[in-house]
């Protein structure tokens, strides 16, 4: 069974109904956010980097981060939308970015090394967010889980367990 490593907790500063998690060194991500973010698919991924599609156009939703030695169950909850996707990460942290707002200040730390990762993310909130962002300042109504962990196949294929001659 997995074991839970870490978990952090972050406000998204949604913005046209987008953010991204973005490798924290960007000099590695050939494409930046929000160039290629197309807002058609709920999680989209890129070379170092993971686009989101929001419910809400511009609110304040929560993403808890979760780093898991192996896979994770998924989260107990009613989810409005569950997505998997891998990404490698130079850096070993992600950044949260907003479409017109850019990068937030923190930093989600993955590793301490460069590294492929899987992640499943699992959102709530979604109508609701939509409903109150068009009205008003929406705080944590639009929820995110994202639980990421080692992506094995994606660092070189698989291995025998023979050393090389």
């Amino acid at each position: 069974m997995a074991v839970l490593i870490r978990r952090q907790e972050y406000p998204v500063h949604v913005d046209y109904n987008g953010w991204a998690l973005q490798d924290f060194d960007d000099t590695q991500v050939p494409v930046l956010f929000p160039e290629g973010f197309e807002g058609d698919t709920f999680l989209a991924a890129h070379p170092g980097r993971l686009d989101f599609l929001s419910a809400g156009h511009t609110h304040t939703a929560s993403l808890a981060v979760e780093v898991w030695d192996g896979e994770p169950e998924m989260p107990a909850g009613d989810w409005d939308e569950t997505a998997t996707a891998s990404v490698a990460c130079s850096s070993g942290k992600l950044r949260v970015t907003g479409v017109a707002g850019g990068p937030m200040p923190y930093a989600i730390e993955l590793s301490d090394r460069p590294g492929a990762w899987m992640v499943r993310v699992v959102c709530t909130g979604r109508t609701e967010a939509f409903r109150q962002a068009q009205h008003g300042v929406v705080r944590g109504v639009e929820q995110y889980v994202a639980q990421f962990w080692r992506d094995l196949a994606g660092l070189g294929g698989t291995t025998s367990g023979r050393e090389a001659q």
